[in-house]
């Protein structure tokens, strides 16, 4: 499993439009709307590198009120919610 992080902006009045949309894609486990550089934040879990090519440069560049995107990987998670959910047994 790949995990990354996608930085989005959008254009000004389509945020919530690019948000809905990204959230109701399998890829995305979660989207923000944030202050700062950014309009977007998306949390993108896909199998492999080579699906996360084809979310970035297959998808996302067919949604055209996006602007500009920047991916970052995961590499390691330390957040004792992802911790919790990877050692749970039984739930």
């Amino acid at each position: 499993m790949v995990t990354s992080i996608i930085l989005i902006n959008v254009e000004r009045t389509k945020i919530n439009d690019v948000a809905e949309k990204l959230a109701a894609m399998d890829e995305f486990s979660e989207v923000y709307s944030v202050s700062g550089n950014y309009d977007l934040v998306a949390i993108a879990r896909v199998p492999n590198n080579d699906a996360l090519s084809q979310l970035v440069t297959g998808k996302l560049v067919q949604i055209d009120s996006i602007q500009h995107t920047e991916t970052m990987l995961a590499f390691q998670a330390f957040s004792r919610h992802d911790l919790e959910a990877l050692f749970a047994i039984g739930s």
